[in-house]
């Protein structure tokens, strides 16, 4: 009888190639050796191709095998094709089919999720008793049970006992930061890049188990360009992880924090940078350009001093512009015509002003605000982050060096209710590994925002759809829905009458891959 044998076939490999057409499969195999596919956001660019081994080998009957290069003169379609070649493309595209129908229309893996409450993310309330059926990494369907057909051989996931929401977002993430490390000079001077980078490996999968399947890292702090090698490793599943935009190489103006930290050295010393200078306009673009060209997905601007701040008699922020606004709005003006966002760090006064005047796409860690940059904020359509559990943490501090008059924490209660009643798009931002939460207590941060004045589902869409916005990602994460990223968590409880539920998150899936699962069966039908 004739056997199809198709041996070393590198598994990551096809993975890589997901989603794939049959024929596109079968193109690899029988010689086309590169594989395009469809433009996405959330892989870098040397993802959007893969290879099929050289090595795989396609034989008949113990007959002579024919490795791609032979095959690679074949077309599917050809006239001048031998009889035995032809059999071989033929039996190829039986087996292909036979293996397309046990794993659903294009030959993926179909999961179904059984969900007693569902958050999707597209509304504010909760759905009872929903199907989630999975194909690949994609979300094939979504609707209440009944309604919804389960596919023959669909591997089926009860949580019926939980609540089943999107993948949270972190819009403020340091994988490179690590409260074990700190933040001083010193981290620069005693760690290298590549104990970091073994630190961020361990930082992102701590993030995504404790629910984040996708984040937006703000700056390798010192580390160059090693962001991107770690999200290539996450897309190419080489290390779990979320999803990741990265920032590269922060910019910021000569003389505020190149070093990250309140230390000055000698004048002779060369000391790691944390950010990159800038002292024009023009070298802000440079320092743009240069970013993109190594892998940046946008552009991380300190606007402001980043060492922290001190409150003024009257009860204001003292905030120092680490550049002119000529040289933020070059930054930001050369990364819109390059086609990516900017994030720019600043806590009130000039920066905060500058910032929202050349058109920064978010504020980081907006705190002190006239009512008047509220009103332009929201009229811009720009997203505000906060870190308020870091506030939160400094508050005692803040009252003793103001004899109780005046903390970070109280402002930032002020700013958030009067930035919800203007209309301002609030991101979920935790800032790990900067103060109080570390890498994994991120949701932390949720707590806040709701003892604060958010409603728990506006918390809930802070996290998710309006992070997805901020990112650009708005069509492929951040609810659940058809055609989204099978990004899914569950908790036991119900996170809009308890949002510290999300502290205790006990089922994640990212594209349609459990990474943990404390609270259902899994079954085969």
């Amino acid at each position: 009888m004739q056997r199809f044998l198709a041996d070393q076939i590198n598994e990551q490999t096809v993975k890589r190639c997901q989603p794939m057409t049959r024929f596109s499969a079968l193109s690899g195999l029988i010689g086309y050796n590169w594989i395009q596919q469809p433009p996405d956001p959330a892989s870098s660019a040397e993802d959007r191709f893969c290879v099929i081994p050289a090595a795989t080998s396609i034989a008949i009957a113990g007959g002579d095998s024919m490795t791609p290069a032979e095959l690679g003169s074949l077309h599917p379609f050809c006239g001048g094709c031998s009889m035995k070649r032809q059999l071989v493309i033929g039996f190829v595209l039986f087996v292909f089919g036979f293996v397309g129908s046990c794993l659903g229309a294009d030959g993926q893996k179909v999961v179904v999720i059984h969900a007693g409450q569902l958050f999707a993310g597209n509304s504010d309330g909760l759905l009872s008793n929903q199907v989630i059926v999975i194909e690949g990494d994609r979300i094939a369907e979504v609707g209440a049970a009944g309604s919804v057909k389960i596919p023959a051989g669909a591997q089926e996931i009860d949580l019926g006992k939980a609540t089943v929401l999107p993948g949270l977002i972190d819009g403020h993430a340091h994988m490179f930061k690590s409260q074990a490390l700190g933040l001083n000079p010193r981290m620069f001077l005693e760690n290298s890049w590549q104990y970091r980078t073994i630190l961020a490996v361990v930082n992102v999968k701590t993030d995504l188990e404790a629910g984040f399947t996708t984040e937006r890292d703000m700056m390798s702090v010192g580390a160059m360009y090693s962001d991107t090698d770690v999200r290539r490793a996450i897309n190419e599943g080489v290390i779990p992880g979320p999803r990741l935009q990265v920032a590269t190489v922060a910019l910021i103006g000569t003389g505020w924090g190149e070093g990250y930290g309140a230390v000055r050295f000698s004048p002779e010393v060369t000391a790691p940078m944390g950010a990159r200078a800038i002292d024009s306009p023009w070298e802000g673009r440079k320092a743009v350009r240069e970013n993109i060209k190594y892998g940046a997905d946008f552009i991380k601007v300190f606007a402001d001093k980043p060492e922290g701040t001190h409150f003024q008699p009257d009860g204001r922020l003292a905030i120092t512009p680490s550049m002119t606004l000529e040289e933020e709005k070059a930054i930001v003006d050369e990364a819109h015509r390059q086609r990516v966002k900017a994030a720019c760090h600043a806590w009130g006064g000039t920066p905060l002003r500058d910032s929202i005047e050349v058109g920064c796409d978010s504020i980081e860690f907006g705190t002190d605000f006239d009512q008047e940059w509220l009103i332009k904020l929201a009229e811009k359509g720009i997203f505000l982050t906060m870190e308020l559990a870091n506030g939160k943490a400094e508050e005692q501090a803040d009252l003793k060096k103001t004899g109780g008059q005046y903390s970070r924490a109280a402002m930032q209660k002020a700013t958030l209710q009067k930035a919800l009643k203007a209309g301002v798009k609030i991101a979920f931002s935790s800032n790990p590994a900067s103060g109080s939460l570390d890498h994994g207590q991120q949701a932390k941060e949720l707590e806040y925002l709701v003892n604060y004045g958010m409603k728990p589902a506006q918390a809930l869409h802070a996290a998710t759809t309006v992070n997805a916005e901020m990112m650009g990602w708005q069509d492929r994460v951040g609810s659940i829905e058809k055609g989204k990223y099978a990004d899914i968590i569950a908790v036991s409880g119900n996170p809009l009458n308890d949002i510290t539920e999300l502290q205790r998150v006990k089922f994640v899936m990212k594209g349609g891959e459990i990474v943990r699962n404390d609270l259902s069966r899994s079954e085969q039908h």
